[in-house]
């Protein structure tokens, strides 16, 4: 559960913003740094924004390899807190390592244009103009809703079950509950549909009504393809990334703490 990992060399990733440039310099004597091709870890310096892209970068160009993040941001949900003048590499080999599998979205465009993005938070889809958004909700090749109608839907990990699943009104998943959460955002029809918790084995496909009047994007985390006919998403089970935690500070805890904010 974290004793010790074994990792040697370490790759930075350092995010531009002032403060992040400021820590890089005060740790480029603290270890002997290493492409990211060559190392056993990547320490990224910034905030959730930072870590997310990070992480994307590992998907989309590789190597995954396990990510220590160190708050140089402003919330820092899934980053540890910097103390200046401990031994980085020994305490990222006693820290505590937590699996996360990204959502792998394919969209298919309305003109048969084929985009497939992972997501680590949530995927969303939304309205692109004023009229509602309208679509079908089929959950295991079964049409589990007729008609949605609202400013559009998402799909999000346990890892983004606090982001913005939770300012639509989306249940918080505890980290290891293999769950997904089907969260509408402001449904108009069904009015009463909450949305629901599902198994993450699950696959969740969405066909666009009326796209050409009632235009629908779809957002990977940050990544957004437009006009889309239909959306299928389910767990990229192999690209699953992992993230490193100091003892006592995990994302797990913290995903249940949320919980309990007044």
């Amino acid at each position: 559960m974290g004793s010790n990992h074994g990792f040697r060399r370490l790759a930075l990733a350092i995010s531009d913003t002032a403060k992040a440039q400021e820590t890089a310099q005060e740790l480029q004597d603290s270890c002997d740094w290493v492409p990211m091709e060559e190392a056993d870890a990547v320490v990224a310096l910034g905030g959730d924004g930072f870590m997310l892209a990070t992480l994307h970068k590992m998907l989309d160009e590789g190597p995954i390899i396990p990510c220590y993040g160190i708050n140089r941001g402003t919330v820092g949900f899934l980053m540890n807190k910097y103390r200046a003048g401990v031994k980085l590499l020994d305490k990222i080999n006693r820290s505590r390592s937590i699996g996360i599998s990204p959502l792998r979205m394919e969209a298919v465009t309305q003109d048969g244009e084929k985009h497939v993005e992972c997501a680590i938070n949530e995927v969303s889809l939304l309205r692109e103009t004023r009229q509602t958004a309208k679509m079908e909700v089929i959950v295991d090749d079964r049409v589990r809703i007729k008609e949605l109608v609202g400013d559009g839907v998402l799909v999000s990990t346990p890892a983004g079950s606090t982001a913005y699943n939770l300012s639509a009104n989306g249940p918080i998943l505890p980290l290891d509950s293999q769950l997904l959460a089907l969260t509408p955002i402001s449904a108009f029809r069904p009015r009463r549909w909450r949305g629901a918790i599902l198994p993450d084995r699950s696959s969740i496909k969405f066909t666009v009504f009326e796209p050409d009047k009632r235009p629908v994007a779809a957002v990977a985390d940050q990544k957004e393809v437009r006009d889309i006919a239909e959306v299928s998403i389910e767990i990229a089970r192999d690209s699953e990334l992992t993230l490193l935690f100091d003892p006592g500070h995990a994302l797990d805890e913290r995903i249940v703490a949320e919980q309990f904010v007044t």
